[in-house]
């Protein structure tokens, strides 16, 4: 349908400043602010503590925070899941190098809520960083990791690459996707790519917005089961990262 073409490769490419504008656009008016983490209150010390690092498909853009896949887990986990505590610090527009509509970047995020009680550290994204030079971020990337590593270095660090919106992803959005796969094993983290596990161009329709780049309700709770059988292993794996 003609309507839906916004969410194919080339066209996305070709409207990504509009696109843009629509990922940096948040929820918070003026300046950085404290994330408003999602974090299941009350519970035991023995239940691990994730941080999320992100953007905007990380917060709920479009649909509400209640939406947000992390709060999702933190709330109605699956079946049998163990309980996760999650502190979601993702900002609308943030990226590893670009500055999100509130200032922000992955290194603020991590400055702010990543501390030697997290147990597994999770980034996610970002399409933001689409609008930068590939080899700008491969440094930046690899100081916000050694930033992560320095504050919970007994955490495990999960790298979540950009999604796509079609099955001829951008030469862009590829590029991104390497740099992060190389700067998260030089890391000694796991990495995950949706572009080849095809996450959601297997059905553009029901996952995404409107927009043709947020996720849509039901996108969000498709995330949250890709999401949370990645981080259970990955708690689950949790070791000591070597001095």
């Amino acid at each position: 349908m003609a309507p839906r073409m916004n969410r194919q490769g080339t066209a996305v490419f070709c409207l990504l400043p509009l696109f843009a504008a629509l990922v940096i656009t948040g929820c918070q008016a003026v300046g950085p602010t404290k994330p408003a983490g999602t974090s299941t209150s009350g519970l035991l010390s023995s239940v691990p503590r994730v941080v999320v690092i992100g953007d905007s498909l990380s917060t709920g853009f479009g649909t509400g925070l209640q939406h947000a896949w992390p709060n999702l887990i933190a709330t109605s986990p699956g079946n049998d899941a163990e309980p996760q505590q999650i502190v979601n610090a993702a900002q609308n527009g943030s990226g590893y190098l670009n500055v999100g509509f509130t200032g922000t970047t992955f290194a603020w995020q991590v400055e702010q809520e990543v501390t030697a009680e997290a147990d597994l550290v999770l980034f996610f994204g970002s399409v933001n960083d689409l609008l930068h030079n590939p080899a700008d971020l491969a440094p930046v990337i690899a100081e916000i990791y050694a930033s992560a590593r320095q504050r919970a270095p007994n955490a495990t660090l999960l790298v979540i690459g950009p999604p796509a919106y079609s099955t001829h992803p951008e030469a862009r959005r590829l590029a991104l996707r390497d740099i992060l796969e190389r700067a998260a094993q030089s890391a000694g983290a796991r990495f995950i790519d949706p572009i080849a596990e095809g996450w959601l161009v297997g059905d553009l329709e029901r996952f995404v917005g409107p927009d043709g780049l947020h996720l849509s309700v039901e996108g969000n709770h498709h995330l949250r089961d890709k999401m949370e059988p990645l981080m259970l292993e990955a708690l689950r794996a949790k070791a000591p990262a070597a001095s």
